[in-house]
């Protein structure tokens, strides 16, 4: 069942893809609001496909933080950046740079006003970064980064990058970090699998700002995976593993 769930998905996620992103094409020459707006139509339609398709539900969890907030995530599957698009309001994404190459997905990025980052920038990169996100939460709008970089699986060990600890003192504001346990049921090469049951995503404790460098990075590490090792005991649990 699992693989015809997952392969109903797949055929349901390219329609609405190719849907969605046509018809957006307009967005490209309107106000940013139009880009925001398609991606929030896309990532509705991806979760009501995984919820109808999948069998997959996206549980929210925790407060959600007001406008102009900067969070940090854990980061197990595309499936990530789905629930926090579609649950966040005014979300900006810092990315990778090189992302940008990839047709449409790159000139949404672009267009929507993500935050591009090199990652072999080093200090010029970084106080770039700092500028567009103290711009963009002075605005109201909302800033996510993955302090690890890229996915990470579930089990798999910790590597938070020093760049959240630099933006976290240069923005000097309150930061919200995020648990969950996605990689459990958005799985398998190429995120192909998709397994039935609650995802949980989960908005935690926010960490005061003015901290020095190491004990914030040793609490946001610890605040992120204590809570997500007990979200992936939760889902191992209902999966039956």
């Amino acid at each position: 069942m699992t693989t015809l769930r997952s392969t109903l998905f797949l055929l349901w996620f390219i329609f609405i893809s190719l849907i969605i992103h046509l018809a957006a094409l307009p967005a490209f020459f309107l106000p940013r609001r139009a880009s925001l707006r398609a991606g929030k139509i896309w990532c509705r339609a991806v979760l009501f496909g995984l919820r109808h398709f999948a069998g997959m539900r996206v549980e929210v969890r925790g407060a959600l933080p007001g406008n102009g907030a900067l969070i940090a995530s854990k980061h197990m599957s595309m499936l990530d950046t789905i629930a926090l698009y579609a649950t966040l309001d005014q979300p900006h994404f810092v990315y990778r740079r090189s992302l940008e190459r990839i047709p449409f997905f790159g000139w949404y990025l672009r267009k929507s006003g993500m935050i591009a980052i090199d990652r072999d920038g080093g200090a010029t990169s970084l106080r770039q970064m700092a500028a567009a996100v103290r711009a963009l939460t002075g605005r109201g709008h909302t800033v996510i980064i993955f302090p690890e970089g890229t996915r990470k699986g579930p089990g798999a060990p910790a590597d938070y990058k020093p760049g959240v600890a630099g933006l976290y003192g240069q923005v000097n504001q309150p930061l919200v970090p995020v648990a969950l346990n996605t990689g459990l049921f958005w799985t398998g090469p190429m995120g192909l699998i998709k397994r039935k049951g609650t995802v949980i995503v989960e908005f935690l404790e926010p960490i005061a700002p003015g901290m020095k460098r190491r004990p914030f990075m040793e609490l946001l590490q610890e605040r992120i995976e204590t809570a997500t090792a007990a979200l992936v005991a939760e889902g191992r649990k209902e999966l039956g593993q």
